[in-house]
C-alpha cells in the first residue's frame, strides 16, 4: 500500500458517509460527524472529479444527464461509492452495539480510516477500550483533522500504526492497554486487498490472545468477483478502479472456503449476510439508486 493511497481511500469513504447524510433519506447509515473529517475543498474537488469521470462509469448516463452535474454525482454515488460502505458500516455497528450488552469491552477497528465511532458514541468512553489499527499515513491524517476542527477525543481511543500485510503483533495493543477481555473486531474493506494466506493469518492471530465469545464483523468478496460484471458493471468498475490506484484486488472467496478459514482460527459463522439478504436488511423499498453490491457478503463470526 502506497503513502497516500490509503488516504485517498478513506477520504472516498468519508466523502460517501457525508453525501448519505447530507443528501439521501430515508438514511441506511447516518455518520453525521463524517462531514468534520473532509473539508469543503476536498468534498467539492471528489465531486467534481467524480461527475468529470461518468464518462468512464456509463455513457448513457453522461449523455442523459449532461446538463445536470447533481444528478449525475447521485448516480455515481449511489450505485458505485455508497451501497458497500454505507451497509456494512450500518450492520457492523448493529453487531458491536449489542455485542456490548453482551459484555464487549474491547473494539478493535481494522483500517480504521477516519471512523467517526468514538465521536458519535461518547457515552461508551467508560465502558469500551476502542482501538484504531490502520496505515501510519492515514492515522496521521487523521489527527490533523481532529486538531484542525479542535474535536475532543475521547480517553477510551489508541491509534495504532499498522502494516495489514505483516504479521499481526499484539505487542502494539497490550502497549495502550489492551486486555485478555472480551473483544469486538471489524475488518471492514481490507479483506479484498489482502492475499488468501493473509487473511488466514491475520484471523487466525486476531484471535490468539481474545476469550470465547470475542467475535468479528467483515465483509469479502465472494469467487464472482473477476467474473461479474454487475449493474452497469459496477463490480467490473470497482476492480478496475482498484488496480488503476496501484491498490489491486487480490482475493475473493466461497463460502466454503471462508467456513474453513475461520474454523482454523476456532471461530464460526454466526450470521451470513449474502447480496440477497444485504438488500433485503438494508435497501428495501428505496425509489432512488442505492441497491446491494453484487459478490460482496457480510459476516459475524464467534470465538467458539
Amino acid at each position: 500500500m502506497k503513502k497516500n493511497e490509503s488516504s485517498m481511500t478513506s477520504l472516498v469513504s468519508a466523502f460517501v458517509r457525508a453525501y448519505h447524510s447530507k443528501n439521501d433519506s430515508p438514511k441506511i447509515f447516518d455518520d453525521f460527524l463524517a462531514e468534520e473529517f473532509i473539508s469543503q475543498e476536498e468534498f467539492k474537488s471528489i465531486s467534481k472529479s467524480m461527475i468529470d469521470g461518468i464518462p468512464f462509469f456509463n455513457q448513457e448516463i453522461a449523455h442523459k444527464w449532461k446538463e445536470n452535474p447533481e444528478e449525475i454525482l447521485k448516480w455515481i454515488v449511489q450505485v458505485q461509492l455508497s451501497p458497500t460502505p454505507l451497509a456494512r458500516a450500518a450492520y457492523c455497528e448493529k453487531v458491536l452495539l449489542h455485542e456490548q450488552k453482551l459484555g464487549v469491552k474491547q473494539y478493535v477497528i481494522l483500517g480504521a480510516g477516519l471512523d467517526t465511532f468514538a465521536f458519535r458514541y461518547p457515552e461508551s468512553e467508560n465502558s469500551l477500550a476502542i482501538y484504531e489499527l490502520d496505515h501510519p499515513a492515514t492515522q496521521k491524517m487523521k489527527q490533523q483533522r481532529i486538531n484542525d476542527n479542535k474535536l475532543h477525543v475521547p480517553g477510551n481511543i489508541h491509534f495504532i500504526p499498522t502494516d495489514f500485510t505483516d504479521t499481526f503483533s499484539y505487542k502494539s495493543l497490550t502497549d495502550q492497554g489492551f486486555a485478555n477481555n472480551k473483544t469486538f473486531f471489524s475488518l471492514l474493506g481490507v479483506s479484498y486487498y489482502l492475499t488468501k494466506e493473509q487473511n488466514k493469518n491475520l484471523i487466525y492471530h486476531l484471535f490468539t490472545n481474545v476469550p470465547s465469545g470475542s467475535s468479528i464483523v467483515f465483509d469479502y468478496a465472494d469467487e464472482t468477483l473477476f467474473t461479474e460484471k454487475g449493474k452497469y458493471n459496477r463490480v467490473d468498475n470497482m476492480v478496475k478502479m482498484a488496480a488503476a490506484s496501484g491498490e489491486p484486488m487480490k482475493s475473493s472467496f466461497t463460502f466454503t472456503e471462508i467456513e474453513k478459514m475461520l474454523e482454523s482460527a476456532g471461530l464460526l459463522v454466526y450470521e451470513h449476510l449474502t447480496p440477497t439478504k444485504i438488500n433485503e436488511q438494508f435497501f428495501s423499498n428505496r425509489t432512488d439508486y442505492l441497491t446491494a453490491f453484487e459478490t460482496i457478503h457480510y459476516i459475524h463470526a464467534v470465538k467458539k
